[in-house]
């Protein structure tokens, strides 16, 4: 494949550490009092039910979603101010809503595309000046180091690399959505809802899979209804309820309705981060059709592994925000 280039280090992960960590909108909690004390290279699945925040801090701890309460770090970075630099470091593996892959394109297609963006947006200046076979060999190089991480083999898939995604398993999708993330080399990776529509097979499967990751170095957070024994466990409870499961002040107010919890993007919230320019094109390209929170997801972000201290006061330019849109939703 004539795919891009981008570094091909293996990734540092990301420590992480919350305190009384919240999110708060208009209709009440989505999550709230969270604290998490996770090392680099940490698997930590958010377990909880459907409607309990799950998401929302998913993508708060990605950079993705403006938190309002709380402190919160991730590789030193402090949220909610340095929120574009925690997503230039981290990247997102399935998230309904938010990174859904194209049924109609095929495996090769997103791989393409996923590098070229890399290489695009990513990429050093001076490797713009490499010889083109010298880029293309060490893109092939790093595609072929993500599939494996991700421990999808394209010679077991139907028309192997020429599958659409339509026609891949459940276990198969999540695979190439994890292999699509770690071709940026991000020192953290978030996965939503492992088991949803997996069997125990497939859903043991999945966890081996996100436990190598994490093994290799790269930080992981998980959201699932049940965590794995050996996972740092950060746990969530429905909204409009208090830290002691009694009634709220925002109980009366719905509580634990979609718009509060916002368990997809399609359900989240709607507030801009101060840091990135709000309705640029390529933001239009990000599904945003839920009900208002008072906080936006920030689904442009880039899945690169550079520092990102940028400059101090860590604002994205009208390029940068649009190109951290299109590396992840993954569409030109």
């Amino acid at each position: 494949m004539g795919i891009g280039v981008g570094q091909v280090d293996s990734p540092r992960g990301a420590a992480m550490s919350t305190e009384d960590f919240g999110l708060r909108g208009p209709r009440g909690w989505a999550f709230r009092s969270v604290d998490i004390d996770a090392e680099p290279g940490a698997l930590v699945a958010i377990e909880g039910p459907s409607g309990s925040g799950r998401t929302c801090l998913l993508l708060a701890l990605t950079g993705r979603m403006r938190p309002t309460d709380g402190r919160a770090e991730v590789a030193g970075l402090q949220l909610p101010r340095r929120m574009a630099a925690v997503r230039r470091i981290s990247a997102l593996g399935p998230v309904p809503g938010v990174s859904d892959l194209d049924p109609a394109l095929t495996v090769a297609e997103h791989l393409r595309e996923r590098a070229l963006l890399q290489r695009r947006f990513d990429g050093s200046f001076r490797a713009l000046f490499r010889p083109r076979a010298e880029r293309t060999a060490a893109a092939a190089e790093r595609v072929e180091k993500a599939l494996a991480a991700a421990g999808l083999d394209l010679a077991t898939l139907p028309k192997r690399e020429r599958t659409a995604v339509r026609d891949l398993e459940r276990l198969e999708e999540l695979r190439l959505s994890v292999a699509l993330a770690l071709i940026g080399g991000p020192r953290l990776l978030a996965v939503d809802d492992v088991g949803l529509k997996l069997s125990d097979t497939e859903r043991a499967a999945a966890w081996d899979l996100l436990r190598s990751v994490a093994d290799s170095g790269t930080t992981v957070v998980a959201v699932c209804s049940e965590a794995p024994e050996d996972a740092v466990v950060v746990r969530t409870r429905p909204t409009g309820t208090d830290s002691d499961g009694e009634d709220g002040e925002d109980g009366e107010d719905g509580g634990n309705d979609a718009g509060a919890t916002g368990e997809s993007a399609a359900e989240g919230s709607a507030a801009y981060d101060d840091e990135s320019p709000a309705g640029s094109p390529a933001e239009e390209t990000g599904k945003d059709t839920g009900h208002e929170v008072g906080t936006k997801t920030e689904i442009g972000s880039g899945t690169g592994t550079g520092t990102g201290t940028g400059k101090d006061n860590d604002v994205d330019t009208d390029e940068e925000g649009a190109a951290d849109a299109i590396a992840e939703t993954g569409r030109a």
